[in-house]
């Protein structure tokens, strides 16, 4: 049966992918990956054998209208971005809005998506939330962080190790540098770590013992 399913990854732990989306898996005809290497070890280790194709940023024009020609004649196709849920922060949107249009069944399993877990255990109020993803690098980053700088949501970012420094003055700039935050690392990995405190605390910390693993910030709202 023709159907796009959209299937969370383990963000760390291999062990976080629920029963469901290994039963989807194994029954769709292709399994689309932003990596190859990365979606190929997950399948092995639920010992699943399916025909994988690349499908990421660099290719995802290219291949679009190849791939929902494919749906339209009735294959299913499953997308496993790097980690964590497709369309979010990674390639998947593209695809989920042609099939959209042209009538095809999508279906996004529920599972892992990193900003999740970060929210959650950050202590920072969580009942309204902006998710801004990554920062622009330069160009509208400035305009950006300064219609932020009073947005009273509690702010969800993603941010790589190399850059977590930069970003975190950027923000001690723009929003002050007492204002909480919550920097969490490698989750659910075996040095999974979530750093609490001002930014400007944060900030000391990182930049004094390094940064490595994928990054999320939480930061709270400005005060309304």
């Amino acid at each position: 049966m023709s159907r796009l399913y959209l299937i969370p990854s383990p963000i760390g732990n291999l062990g976080d992918i629920t029963y469901r989306a290994v039963k989807v898996l194994e029954t769709v005809e292709l399994v689309l990956a932003e990596d190859t290497r990365t979606s190929g070890v997950l399948l092995k280790h639920y010992g699943i054998s399916k025909p994988v194709t690349p499908y990421h940023q660099h290719n995802e024009h290219k291949v679009l209208q190849h791939l929902v020609q494919q749906l339209r004649e009735g294959r299913s196709m499953a997308l496993l971005t790097d980690a964590g849920t497709p369309g979010v922060s990674d390639p998947g949107f593209l695809l989920v809005r042609e099939c959209v249009r042209e009538g095809i069944e999508v279906e996004c399993l529920p599972g892992a998506t990193a900003f999740v877990p970060a929210l959650v255990n950050s202590g920072i109020p969580m009942n309204r939330f902006a998710f801004e993803g990554f920062l622009p690098p330069k160009k509208g980053r400035h305009t950006l962080l300064t219609q932020l700088s009073t947005e009273p949501r509690t702010m969800v970012f993603y941010e790589s190790p190399h850059r977590l420094v930069k970003t975190l003055e950027d923000f001690m700039q723009y929003f002050g540098e007492t204002r909480q935050c919550c920097v969490s690392r490698e989750l659910t990995k075996m040095f999974e770590e979530n750093k609490r405190g001002s930014l400007v605390e944060v900030r000391d910390h990182f930049q004094a013992k390094g940064v490595k693993g994928e990054i999320v910030i939480i930061v709270e709202g400005a005060a309304e």
